[in-house]
């Protein structure tokens, strides 16, 4: 199944779904592995592919059309940089120019910017003050007799000339203002500009992209945490295989603890187990899916290949292990450990791969590790390395040596059946 994963570079969102945060780290890290040894091969095989094309080019170039490069009076290749031929301005001059110019430019703005609010100003000031003393004369108007009427008028007017020659004066006073304003603004910007120009490495480092700078470390940091710690766990359960020599790591020697057709398990009438019974003659050839569709095809599976395997028995006898399980989901898996102490597990039949899941009880809840046996030996998918002849040899190693480094789990006490007839008794019928 891992193999599969690595050669296909993807896995089913169910099945991933299944995998506790360190089986899923563990498995990133080895597929992150793979895509490494894909792309080293990839640019090997590329850079051998570019120095083929540069040979071919190279003898292609000698018999072929060549460039030849013009030459001046004294015999080195012609060239010619702009603004030191004859008649070019300098760099500088042509530099100086275009920042005076963006510089004149932006204060010629920000100057109609100003203008077009002081004349707002100014016409709503005299605005207001015309209208107000309009109303005063509209109100004392009616006070006057018939003949002020036109002295009235001629006041009014004249009044009126007066605000306007005011109006006049500020508007004129405001426009020099604006103009001085540009000037000194002009030639802030150009300093600015000049400045920017000199320090042009430094003025794209705004406080935005430090922001999304710093979070895209601390998430580089994060993953490289995370990987780092998968790999230490990945090493650590390789050495504690190696040290306790338990795990059979070669096909070869599990072929030979296996048993054959001839020694398939038969029990007598005395045994306490009768749903034991299986007639190997009855068999059709068993040919595996490439995954697991319904609880039939599972139950035959089990059936062909476990059961001569001793999956699910007590070493060396013909009890089926307190701590196996049938094909039960994790939600039914968790209620049979809800009241459970810590360490306490059982082991059921998986319905998404050609395996187990190992359902663990903890202190703040539930861990659940799958356990790949489509191949010819037994191992947690994603987060140990070890392959173990049997599931038996799992589950007793794994009694002594914690399943992962963060979590520290060990199989202290097996979680045994509830219901009467067991749950796995579709297997052995």
């Amino acid at each position: 199944m891992l193999q599969q994963i690595l050669r296909d570079m993807y896995i089913d969102p169910e099945l991933l779904a299944e995998l506790n945060e360190e089986q899923k780290q563990i498995l990133f890290y080895k597929m992150r592995e793979e895509q490494l040894r894909r792309w080293k091969e990839r640019e090997e095989k590329a850079r051998m592919e570019e120095a083929v094309l540069r040979n071919t080019a190279r003898r292609k170039q000698s018999i072929g059309k060549h460039v030849q490069w013009l030459r001046g009076k004294d015999g080195e290749v012609w060239v010619w940089v702009m603004g030191e031929a004859p008649g070019d301005k300098p760099y500088e001059q042509i530099s100086e120019e275009l920042i005076a110019e963006q510089a004149r430019q932006q204060a010629q703005k920000e100057a109609e910017e100003l203008w077009r609010q002081k004349e707002a100003e100014i016409t709503k000031k005299f605005r207001d003050a015309m209208a107000q003393e309009k109303a005063r004369i509209v109100a004392e108007k009616w006070k006057i007799e018939i003949e002020d009427r036109k002295a009235a008028k001629l006041e009014e007017e004249r009044i009126q000339e007066e605000l306007k020659k005011r109006e006049e004066e500020e508007r004129q006073k405001g426009e020099e203002q604006i103009r001085q304003q540009e000037e000194i603004r002009a030639k802030e910007l150009y300093l600015s500009l000049k400045q920017a120009q000199q320090h042009s490495q430094h003025s794209d480092d705004d406080q935005e992209w430090e922001e999304q700078l710093r979070r895209s470390k601390a998430a580089d940091e994060e993953r490289s945490h995370k990987a780092r710690r998968a790999r230490d766990e990945y090493r650590r359960q390789s050495l504690r295989a190696i040290q306790k020599g338990r795990v059979a790591g070669l096909s070869n020697l599990f072929q030979g603890t296996s048993l054959n057709n001839d020694q398939e398990i038969k029990l007598n009438n005395n045994s306490a187990s009768p749903l034991l019974s299986l007639s190997a003659a009855s068999r059709n050839i068993w040919e595996r899916p490439s995954r697991p569709f319904s609880r039939d095809v599972i139950i035959r599976w089990f059936k062909e290949e476990q059961i001569p395997r001793r999956a699910g028995f007590e070493r060396n006898t013909n009890r089926i292990a307190q701590w196996f399980h049938g094909i039960i989901s994790r939600q039914e898996a968790e209620e049979l450990l809800m009241n459970k102490s810590e360490g306490t597990f059982l082991v059921r039949i998986s319905e998404k791969i050609w395996g187990y899941a190992l359902s663990y009880r903890q202190q703040s809840g539930f861990k659940h590790f799958l356990v790949d046996a489509s191949g010819d030996f037994y191992s947690f998918l994603g987060v140990d390395p070890n392959r173990h002849a049997t599931l038996t040899d799992l589950i007793d190693f794994h009694k002594e040596e914690i399943i992962t480094s963060s979590g520290g789990e060990l199989l202290l006490e097996p979680c045994g059946q509830q219901k009467n007839p067991p749950d796995y008794s579709p297997l052995f019928e």
